[in-house]
């Protein structure tokens, strides 16, 4: 705070001086009238400084050098015709930005100059150094550094040295036409004003067009008037920019209230269909199957005929009434009839005595009987070997039946929800 502060007070400084030297030298030789004029834009030029330094102090800036090529024609203003005075002209210049508004450059300009007397014409050498301050007006009345084009005003003091005189001693014009003209060289001051549109200065390469006037010794081309010679010029330029720099921004710390979205589980009540069971008795009838394999007759050696005699007897426990008759059957492809028979029986046996043994079915519901190979229940032979378990009474009959009952769940719920944050905020 302290540099800027103090770059602020030598910025001023230096424009006061620069000011006050620019209207020392306007003044020479002017009327009363041209005088109130100047005033005029010498308060005009110190409210822009004053402008452009305020905003230096006030706003984050940006600062950078740049050096500019410049080419074009000029022209040095007399009564001669202004078509036959148009010559070409050159510049090299270096400058610095302080703020987006203020700026200054080292600028040399230099070629050739021309003028003419009575059609007859004469070019001179001439080189031009000025110091010039530059007001970047764009940046001042918009703010910031970042416009595609720029609008700059620029004035400045320098020096102007003249030479090669000798087109106008080949003339040989009367002496009293021109009496004062210089022969070796000529040295006098250069006052400047003009305009630059200058693209992007965020960019590092840029375009400008130019156009200024240069206000010189009187004896500049030769000629008298008692009145400063004007030079005015017109230049394309091509610049670099570098060495960028931007001062550190400032933060403070707050705190903010966010407002955020959160998911939550909410309790809730939802009705669904669920399958419950329903019981009653019926009159109903049983038919099951235990098979056997061929020369089987042991029910305990029947592979997987423990789990249909289960079925059969948890069949058999839903009803209280039924009887049932347990048969024994062979198959007609194998063996004798009377050794059909003979398996038919024991296969009726075993089962009905699994029933009664391990399972407690009442031996009074059951009645066995065989049929050996007589009665063939399946056209296919080999599932002859079997024993059906059939029954008549009032058994339990499980049902299900479609419900709505309620039942409690969660589910998502989108909530607003506010928090304090800690946040870093630029201080503008």
């Amino acid at each position: 705070m302290a540099q800027k502060k103090l770059f602020l007070a030598t910025f001023l400084a230096i424009s006061r001086k620069f000011i006050i030297f620019a209207r020392r030298i306007l003044t020479l030789k002017q009327t009363s009238r041209e005088m109130k004029s100047k005033r005029l834009m010498t308060a005009a030029v110190a409210a822009l400084l004053m402008a452009g330094a305020a905003q230096a102090q006030s706003n984050t800036w940006t600062s950078y050098s740049y050096v500019e090529a410049q080419g074009g024609i000029q022209m040095t203003a007399t009564d001669a015709k202004m078509d036959k005075l148009i010559t070409p002209t050159v510049a090299l210049s270096i400058g610095h930005y302080f703020t987006p508004v203020v700026g200054a450059r080292l600028h040399v300009n230099a070629w050739e100059s021309k003028s003419g007397i009575n059609d007859q014409y004469y070019k001179w050498k001439y080189i031009t150094p000025d110091l010039d301050l530059m007001l970047n007006l764009t940046n001042l009345i918009k703010g910031g550094s970042d416009h595609p084009l720029n609008l700059i005003l620029l004035g400045g003091v320098g020096l102007n040295y003249a030479w090669d005189n000798k087109d106008l001693k080949a003339l040989n014009l009367p002496a009293n036409a021109t009496p004062l003209a210089w022969n070796d060289n000529r040295l006098s001051h250069n006052l400047r004003a003009g305009l630059r549109l200058e693209t992007n200065q965020a960019k590092p390469f840029g375009v400008a067009l130019e156009v200024n006037a240069n206000s010189v010794s009187d004896r500049f081309n030769s000629k008298t008037n008692d009145a400063d010679d004007w030079q005015f010029t017109a230049m394309l330029g091509l610049n670099f920019r570098f060495g960028y720099k931007k001062a550190a921004p400032k933060f403070i710390t707050k705190m903010v209230d966010v407002v955020e979205e959160i998911e939550v589980d909410e309790p809730t009540t939802i009705m669904v269909k669920e399958q419950r069971p329903v019981v009653k008795m019926e009159k109903k009838s049983i038919n099951e199957t235990v098979f056997f394999k061929i020369a089987q007759s042991n029910a305990d050696q029947a592979a997987g005929i423990d789990q249909a005699i289960k079925d059969i007897a948890d069949l058999m426990k839903t009803s209280d009434d039924a009887k049932f008759t347990i048969t024994g059957y062979a198959d007609k492809g194998t063996g004798t009839h009377a050794i059909n028979k003979k398996y038919a029986k024991k296969r009726a046996d075993g089962v009905a005595d699994k029933l009664i043994k391990e399972h407690g079915i009442d031996a009074s519901r059951i009645t066995t009987d065989s049929k050996g190979d007589m009665v063939q229940p399946f056209a296919e032979n080999d599932k002859n070997r079997c024993v059906i378990v059939t029954g008549e009474g009032t058994f339990k009959v499980t049902t299900y039946e479609e419900v709505e009952v309620e039942k409690q769940t969660t589910k998502k719920v989108k909530k607003q929800v506010t928090r304090q944050v800690e946040v870093q905020e630029e201080v503008k």
